[in-house]
């Protein structure tokens, strides 16, 4: 992969790493002005009807090329601003802009705040907005925001669902209907960085995986990396997943109360003196129709509920200082007496929390700092005829993460940061009480990063950075580049091109049918770190405000994928390195995007071509296969249609090439001269080599607004999933007493309809 442009990146990098370390003098260009000569703007920009901040936001001075976006924190700077008076201009989808008038003084940092009006639903010119995705986080090659609304309007199976509305994006697929696992350009779920507010998430999944842990009334901003993630981010050889959590109302108390046919939600937010806060609860009311069943239906679990809350508590200590405490806790629990001879026990669940100090330091320069813990804890047991299997798998995880945001110039945008902590993994499986294997690792960790987001041109913009990670269990040290380049020939069109190296130190095993036995498993001695590169290119097309156009192209390998060798037929007296098998993947594919942002008729088309691929040694005769997630085709079309100001309607299409599967042929017939029981052999096909039918499925969804007597807005959400009604195939049941061996088809959900009722006060 020694290609030209690869070349002419690392030399950029090569460059740009020089200048940072040797002259930081590089921030001024032959046209800056010196610092004492020039004046700084700065603040945060925020929603005036709540007081949230608002990640993308831009800020332009009227009639120049000075301008800046908001970080996640909703902060901007804008430095090397010739003095004189100027208007400001802040603009983001779904917002009204907002202009300002500010003077800027030389060597004087100036602050302004901004807040900005949603735009209201004016039938009349047919200004209808979607803000499914934010147009300014979507100009970074492989990167989308999705938005509340998203999640809210698309039809689901029982609820609303932050990856289920996820999944509809070009180059992410679902395994099926019952799983809400991320299968992002060829990774598996594993592959991708789950992040709640700065805090690794290791099991982001409810009953049994059919819905993810994040509760929509708590979210304020999801933004997806598909692929070619900067600096800042690591750990993962796939994609990231970056989500907050609201910060509160700050301008008056409000509350959420939501009832479904599966779970229901309640959430309430405000303000207090300089600060805010945001709780929200979530519970499955799975217990009446168990309570129904017992008693009429043979082998209804005893119990069976999950459960989580969020709660976030922000204060402001100074003008230039903010706090931030943000809590999670989710559980499942299941008691399951699947037959006579067998009960089985599921308790699994997650625990994070994080506090956050965010400093502006000066003018042009913005720190976080922010504490995290977070636990994932599973401790399945199954009981079959007398004899118990037990297993207890923890992941404890706690560290200290400190990053820095400076804008010395408007030609450059400088980022760099530690996340340094402590990783405690353990597992321990019981048979009959005895232990069969028990290792734990604990390993320090820390990362460093630093990147420059470079505008040699008001055309040309190269984002450079190189991270560095360390881990002490198995003393493993690894570099990781990442480039990035764009040329915007015009206004309305970006070309860009981007290549990172990426190291993951944990894999994950587990089973897209059934997330309750998921087991993290960690690099040591003899397990050394997967890895990958990533090349990545595409074109986004604005020729108007109503409609964007994507493209994009990946390729990505892997190397040094790990996980448990299911040859082994017992473990006991192993040692760790000794579990594994190594191997070895790749993936490719093209994604286009159609979107219609504004009107009363909007939404998306997204369409991929890709393949993925895996290889172990002395397995499939050394040959890669496709893996089960494998889909060549994949179509998601999602319109919204506002019928008139109190109804709307939505409706979903999604396509897809049916999953892999290995298929059995047939027994050899052998004959035993002794009289036993002969042994048949099976004959099976190709690994993965043959394919389940084609996925389609149609939702469809109606949306009443009206008000809950008086006492606030309400929304009924009446939906039909699986419109037509089509059985899916899930996968094959195979009979392998029978020769020729007999197939089941074990099919997907039927038509459901689904009733939502929603109280906003």
């Amino acid at each position: 992969m020694n290609s030209p442009l690869l070349m002419v990146q690392t030399y950029m990098l090569t460059h740009l790493i020089v200048l940072l370390l040797v002259s930081p003098s590089f921030a001024l260009s032959p046209d800056d002005e010196p610092e004492n000569r020039t004046g700084t703007l700065n603040g945060y920009v925020s929603e005036a009807a709540t007081g949230e901040v608002i990640w993308g936001v831009n800020a332009v001075l009227n009639g120049t090329t000075l301008g800046a976006s908001t970080n996640s924190s909703g902060f901007y700077s804008i430095s090397r601003i010739p003095p004189g008076e100027y208007t400001v201009v802040f603009s983001f989808l779904g917002f009204r802009e907002y202009r300002a008038e500010v003077t800027i003084s030389a060597g004087e940092t100036t602050r302004l705040d901004a807040e900005l009006i949603e735009t209201g639903l004016e039938m009349d010119d047919v200004l209808v907005t979607s803000e499914y995705f934010d147009q300014e986080a979507r100009q970074s090659l492989g990167v989308t925001t999705v938005s509340t609304q998203l999640i809210r309007d698309t039809p689901a199976v029982l609820q609303a669902d932050v990856f289920r509305s996820i999944q509809l994006l070009p180059g992410i697929k679902a395994a099926s209907d019952f799983s809400s696992g991320l299968y992002i350009r060829g990774g598996s779920p594993d592959q991708t960085l789950i992040l709640l507010d700065n805090t690794t998430v290791y099991n982001p999944t409810h009953f049994f995986g059919f819905f993810s842990t994040f509760n929509p009334d708590a979210i304020r901003d999801v933004r997806v990396f598909k692929g070619g993630f900067p600096a800042e981010y690591g750990g993962r050889i796939g994609s990231v997943v970056d989500i907050y959590n609201k910060d509160g109302n700050r301008r008056e108390m409000r509350g959420t109360a939501s009832v479904g046919l599966l779970s229901s939600r309640a959430s309430i937010e405000g303000p207090f003196n300089r600060g805010s806060y945001m709780f929200a609860l979530r519970r499955s009311t799975l217990e009446p129709l168990l309570w129904a069943l017992q008693g009429s239906v043979e082998n209804i679990p005893e119990s069976f509920y999950f459960v989580d809350a969020n709660a976030k508590i922000n204060y402001d200590l100074s003008n230039t200082d903010r706090l931030s405490l943000s809590l999670y806790a989710g559980q499942d629990d299941v008691n399951f007496p699947a037959s006579d001879d067998l009960f089985l026990k599921l308790n699994y669940g997650n625990i994070t929390s994080s506090l956050t100090w965010r400093r502006i330091l000066s003018g042009d320069l913005f720190s976080t700092v922010t504490f995290t813990g977070s636990r994932y804890f599973n401790s399945p047991r199954f009981e079959f005829g007398g004899t118990v299997f037990e297993r207890s798998n923890t992941v404890n995880d706690l560290s200290v993460k400190a990053d820095l945001e400076w804008t010395p110039s408007q030609q450059h945008t400088v980022k760099g940061g530690i996340w340094a902590g402590t990783l405690l993994v353990t597992l321990e499986d019981r048979f009959d009480g005895l232990v069969t294997q028990s290792p734990d690792i604990t390993s320090e960790y820390i990362s460093a990063y630093l990147q420059d987001q470079w505008r040699i041109t008001p055309q040309w913009i190269f984002t450079g950075g190189l991270r560095a990670s360390y881990y002490t269990s198995g003393n493993h040290f690894r570099l990781e580049p990442r480039t990035q380049l764009e040329y915007r020939p015009t206004a309305e069109i970006r070309l860009q091109t981007a290549y990172g190296r990426y190291y993951q130190f944990k894999t994950l095993i587990t089973n897209e049918a059934f997330s309750g036995f998921d087991l993290w498993l960690l690099t040591d001695d003899g397990v050394p770190p997967a890895w990958g590169d990533q090349f990545l290119a595409g074109v986004k097309w604005n020729p108007v405000r109503q409609w964007t156009f994507e493209l994009e192209g990946f390729y990505r390998n892997m190397r040094q994928l790990f996980e448990f060798d299911p040859r082994i037929p017992d473990t006991a007296g192993l040692d760790y390195n000794e579990l594994f098998r190594f191997g070895e993947g790749f993936a490719y594919g093209v994604e286009t995007l159609i979107q219609r942002n504004t009107g009363r008729l909007n939404g998306f088309i997204g369409y991929t071509w890709g393949t993925t691929r895996r290889k172990f040694p002395t397995f499939n005769n050394d040959e890669f296969y496709p893996p089960k997630y494998d889909r060549i085709h994949d179509i998601n079309l999602v319109t919204n249609y506002r019928l008139s100001e109190k109804w709307m309607a939505t409706a979903v299409f999604s396509y897809a090439t049916g999953q892999t599967y290995t298929e059995p042929l047939g027994r050899t017939q052998i004959d035993n001269p002794f009289g036993t029981e002969p042994d048949n052999p099976l004959i099976v096909g190709r690994v993965n080599a043959s394919r389940l039918p084609a996925y389609h499925r149609l939702d469809f969804g109606l949306t009443y607004y009206s008000t809950f007597f008086g006492l606030g807005d309400s929304e009924l959400q009446l939906q039909v999933i699986n419109a037509y009604s089509r059985r899916n195939v899930w996968f094959y049941n195979f009979d392998f007493d029978d020769n020729p061996v007999t197939r089941q088809d074990i099919r997907m959900l039927p038509i459901l309809p689904s009733v939502t009722y929603t109280v906003n006060f």
